[in-house]
């Protein structure tokens, strides 16, 4: 079994930014070498999350305004007491999607539905550069 790794930036907007990762992932596989086995991509963050959707305009105003209703930003959370920042509904948006993402790679391709796109979601309140880490074992 061959493992592959590569970091990669990824600048963002601060909340609500959502970042079509797909292109950039998709050359990573090619680079890899790798036929056939599995890809993760990890974001080391707790204000961040990777998943995959239809990655379109209405779509992603969808999702910020259902992150909005689901942890509002005005809401009072008590983690604001513990490092004193306002970053609370970040943390747990973060928590619900989690900062990685795993998929299948069959014949040097990424297995993923025509409109399924891999994106990173942004949950803090102020821009960031990210880092992702991302890992292929196979062969």
């Amino acid at each position: 079994m061959k493992v592959f790794l590569e970091e990669i930036s990824v600048n963002t907007k601060g909340r609500g930014d959502i970042v079509d990762l797909t292109k950039l992932i998709e050359e990573i596989v090619l680079k890899s070498g790798i036929n056939n086995g599995i890809i993760n991509v990890f974001c080391p963050g707790s204000t961040v999350g990777i998943t995959t959707m239809e990655y379109e305009p209405g779509l992603k105003k969808d999702l910020n305004i259902l992150f909005d209703k689901i942890a509002p930003r005005e809401t009072y959370y008590y983690h604001h007491e513990t490092w004193g920042d306002d970053n609370g509904s970040s943390h747990i948006l973060s928590s619900m999607f989690k900062p990685f993402f795993v998929l299948p790679i069959i014949n040097k391709h990424l297995v993923r539905g025509t409109w399924q796109q891999i994106v990173l979601l942004e949950f803090d309140t102020r821009s960031r550069t990210r880092k992702l880490v991302v890992q292929i074992l196979g062969e």
